[in-house]
């Protein structure tokens, strides 16, 4: 998983300029990693296996993230293999836009940049109309 988390500093790295104005949420290490190597403030859960990424779904839950960029290694059986896929399914059932390699999260930061997300705010709209 090393090398995904490589790929994330790079890949955010790449991209510091359009996630300056949004709140970023990572797991531990990543976080830490992406604060070291950026001017980007990051909220930092757990680490994966020690509940990072379930702490990550609660947010998806909650309605308050509006996409997710999770960099998985499809060849490496990973310890928290089940959080994985809960936090896959959560996009799923919220239509929470989810990249698993750099390919899509290219586009889905691309069109973060463009405005294409303001969906998410009538979504949220709608939500708090129901409460």
């Amino acid at each position: 998983m090393i090398k995904k988390k490589n790929d994330m500093v790079q890949f955010v790295t790449a991209y510091e300029k359009v996630l300056k104005g949004h709140t970023l949420f990572t797991t531990g290490t990543t976080g830490l990693r992406i604060m070291e190597a950026t001017e980007l403030e990051v909220h930092r859960f757990q680490s994966g296996p020690l509940g990072g990424d379930q702490q990550i779904g609660a947010k998806i839950a909650e309605n308050n993230m509006d996409c997710v960029i999770f960099f998985k290694d499809p060849l490496t059986a990973q310890p928290h293999e089940p959080d994985i896929t809960a936090l896959i399914r959560l996009c799923d059932v919220y239509s929470i836009p989810l990249a698993t390699n750099m390919a899509t999260a290219e586009i889905l930061l691309k069109g973060l940049e463009r405005g294409d997300f303001q969906w998410r705010e009538i979504v949220k709209e709608k939500e708090q109309e129901g409460n």
